[in-house]
């Protein structure tokens, strides 16, 4: 009975969702240590230089993430080595000139008053570049579906990085500039252990083709920016909340942040095993395969998040007061994270809405979508703060991009092929019934 559980376990959705869910709990482990280790200032200023490293990176993982998978993901071994040579490539030209953008900025550091700002452009350039290889192997071994490979990436720069930090606590020297030693050892240690590995295939930059570049590129422009655009919700928050109310404020919203990664364990692993199944539909020209599809996913993970919603904005104050400690206890993150974990119930339409409009050749779309919810969320963040003085109305502000998402992406995919809201959480509900019995059976078979 357990032999079979297992087998039906083995399959790339639980790989996926085990490997996220693993290095959301490590990740959850060391904002632990950290908001423990550093000053409310110190955290919020390793908070803004996460969320600016993201929005920098999203230069190249949004260029080249969709684009490399759309085109690698089934194809032959010349093909398949003709792609990967040419996103090495255009990763590398990616990489070169955003460190030459650094170099002239971090010439002026003196000049740079705001100490998050400054911090961010002493340490952006060496990390970007040592974190080349592992983004390639993350994207070879996402496109092989082989999301065992993805763990054990992951786990090593996470998991090196809190070992430093560990270290660091338990000998007293934490503090913010160590901090970013540990995460830059990770960083490179992560890279040089997938290029023993052969996982990032360095070598297969000799099998690029002009031809090819052009490909990725003309693809990967779009969502480049549709990929930057939608990371700008988070980063355009951060910096409103850091210019405008400090450091110590955008600790307490990050902090009530955190737990949004119950959502986004499901949501990213699903993504990442949804895609290629999205567009094996497409590519056969089954339109009603890939809006079943969508319906299938968006239904499932929205009813299995609805008990979890619930259950944490119940016990935000626990959690709030576990990863924080009791500075946090009575500050306004828990509010805050029973808000995000309201509005967290449409993600699951967001991200899959957003996700199909790129498999069906709409990427466009994405990208003007995404300007219009920027602005959105923009002026519903400055217009939060300016009536209620605190992040409170960041928060509630969020709701608006998301309502807008939703709308266009609905409009549009309506274009391609008619289905109703509705239709979404039947199917959601028919799949999880499904899905239970199954495994209720192989437990307890008659």
């Amino acid at each position: 009975m357990n032999y079979k559980l297992l087998q039906k376990l083995q399959n790339k959705h639980f790989l996926s969702f085990a490997g996220n869910g693993v290095m959301s709990v490590l990740g959850m482990l060391n904002m632990i240590i950290l908001y423990r280790a550093l000053s409310v200032t110190d955290i919020g200023m390793w908070v803004f230089f996460l969320s600016i490293l993201l929005l920098v990176d999203t230069f190249r993982s949004g260029f080249l993430t969709t684009a490399f998978i759309k085109f690698y993901a089934g194809a032959g071994k010349e093909r398949s080595a003709e792609v990967l040579g040419s996103a090495w490539f255009l990763a590398a030209i990616i990489t070169g000139i955003l460190l030459i953008l650094n170099v002239p900025a971090y010439l002026f550091l003196s000049y740079i008053k705001n100490p998050s700002l400054a911090f961010f452009v002493e340490w952006f350039g060496i990390i970007y570049v040592a974190s080349l290889p592992t983004f390639i192997a993350t994207c070879v071994v996402q496109a092989e579906q082989r999301f065992d490979q993805l763990l054990y990436i992951r786990f090593w720069n996470q998991g090196i990085f809190i070992l430093l930090v560990f270290g660091m606590v338990v000998t007293n020297t934490a503090s913010l500039s160590n901090i970013i030693y540990a995460y830059l050892a990770g960083a490179a240690i992560t890279s040089i252990f997938t290029m023993a590995m052969g996982w990032s295939r360095i070598s297969s930059i000799k099998s690029r083709s002009t031809a090819c570049v052009k490909e990725l590129f003309h693809f990967g422009k779009f969502t480049v920016l549709t990929t930057l655009s939608s990371n700008l919700f988070g980063t355009s928050n951060t910096m409103i909340i850091n210019f405008m109310l400090g450091p110590a404020a955008l600790a307490v919203y990050s902090l009530g942040q955190r737990l949004m990664e119950i959502i986004e364990i499901p949501l990213r692993s699903f993504a990442a095993t949804g895609m290629p199944e999205l567009s094996a539909a497409y590519n056969a020209e089954d339109k009603q395969h890939v809006i079943f599809t969508l319906k299938k996913y968006v239904g499932m993970i929205t009813l299995a998040l609805l008990p979890v919603c619930l259950s944490a904005v119940v016990l935000s104050d626990v959690a709030i007061g576990i990863i924080g400690g009791p500075k946090y206890v009575h500050s306004e993150a828990a509010n805050i994270m029973r808000i995000l974990m309201i509005f967290a119930l449409l993600y699951p339409l967001d991200r899959f809405f957003a996700l199909t409009l790129d498999v069906i050749h709409q990427p466009q779309i994405n990208f003007v979508k995404v300007l219009i919810m920027l602005a959105g969320s923009v002026m519903a963040s400055f217009a939060g703060i300016y009536i209620t003085g605190n992040i409170y109305g960041v928060a509630v502000g969020g709701v608006v991009p998301i309502v807008i998402g939703i709308g266009i992406s609905k409009w549009a995919l309506n274009r391609y092929y008619h289905f109703r809201f509705v239709d979404i959480y039947k199917e959601g509900y028919f799949q999880i019934r499904q899905l239970v019995q199954t495994y209720w059976l192989t437990l307890f078979p008659k």
